[in-house]
């Protein structure tokens, strides 16, 4: 058995714990809420996040850092992406030399157009760093529906560690060295599944839906490859399943919202009707920057990252898109 300690008490965090927990981990929760913390002690459930659904009993949560870092070696982050900077800064001192640092983060840090693992190694220094990635909504996975994910580290056995560390019977986990592509191909989905939701709110169907996807992918596969990354990564579970499971499912957070921004024509309308902003708003126009950084075209990223700026509308970002010349549909081309 080994001890994991999760830090962030939302849904995602509550259901890597459970998923941790479920493969023979002894597993501690870290929350800033107390109310929160007690009431997964007392009652093992999380009503603020997962409604009535029970955790496993044996899981523990606490909101004393020191306990929390003291439990284990192995560190499991679901915290705000916009909140990793600051965070790590403040926590810097209590990771110790060998601990393992594994990230469930997806996103591009706006003001460095840094990825997520990137942050925590400038931060922190060479430890050894990881994430678990793939189509994982929290509403289904905690249901311990089956489902698969990618363990990503720059080395074959950090990444082994990692899967041996969640593999459960419902949560089948397969292990890649390209940390890069699997990251770079998280934090692209949710603009592309922005895209798919706009798509619906403006009242099209599948087949618009299955453009924006595939194009989407291709526009994945295409920046991962000019970064040195694999680009068939953009095939796996990190890359597609990530994009079918984001731009499929209403349970998505960047899709519906999507759908709203589509449905209002734009970003003040869609936040005053109660939308909260999500991952793939607020790191489009980091992404596209990364992409004329290597020179690779991204004209869905681009719409969305315009239309979130105010500078097109919904139909106007479609128009340009339906009018740009088309070529051989190679992968990566």
């Amino acid at each position: 058995m080994s001890k994991v300690t999760v830090f962030g008490a939302g849904a995602w965090g509550s259901t890597m714990a459970q998923v941790l927990c479920d493969a023979g981990n002894d597993v501690l929760l870290w929350g800033r809420n107390q109310e929160v913390v007690d009431e997964i002690n007392s009652s093992h459930t999380n009503a603020k996040y997962l409604a009535h659904h029970t955790l496993p009993a044996e899981l523990k949560a606490t909101t004393d850092l020191d306990e929390a870092f003291a439990f284990s070696q192995s560190y499991v982050l679901a915290i705000p992406s916009s909140q990793l900077r600051a965070t790590l800064r403040e926590w810097k001192p209590r990771f110790s030399e060998g601990c393992l640092v594994v990230s469930t983060l997806k996103g591009i840090e706006i003001s460095t157009q840094l990825r997520m693992t990137e942050v925590i190694v400038e931060i922190l220094g060479p430890h050894r760093v990881a994430m678990i990635t793939g189509p994982n909504l929290a509403d289904e996975l905690v249901l311990r529906q089956p489902a698969g994910a990618v363990a990503a580290a720059t080395t074959q056995a950090t990444s082994e560690e990692v899967r041996a560390l969640f593999r459960t019977p419902y949560y089948r986990v397969y292990t890649s060295v390209d940390l890069l592509g699997c990251e770079l191909a998280g934090a692209i989905k949710n603009v592309i599944a922005l895209a798919v939701g706009i798509s619906i709110g403006m009242g099209f169907g599948e087949n618009t839906q299955a453009m924006l996807i595939t194009r989407g992918l291709n526009e994945v596969a295409r920046l991962c490859a000019a970064h040195g990354a694999d680009p068939l990564s953009a095939a796996g579970l990190a890359g597609m399943g990530d994009l079918v499971a984001t731009c499929g499912s209403p349970l998505s957070r960047n899709r519906t919202f999507g759908e709203l921004l589509g449905k209002t024509g734009s970003m003040e309308q869609a936040v005053a009707q109660g939308a909260k902003t999500v991952e793939g708003v607020s790191s489009s126009g980091a992404i596209v920057e990364i992409a004329h950084r290597v020179g690779v075209e991204v004209p869905v990223i681009e719409s969305v990252a315009d239309i979130v700026n105010g500078s097109l509308t919904p139909a106007q970002a479609l128009q340009r898109l339906m009018e740009i010349t088309t070529q051989a549909e190679n992968f990566i081309r």
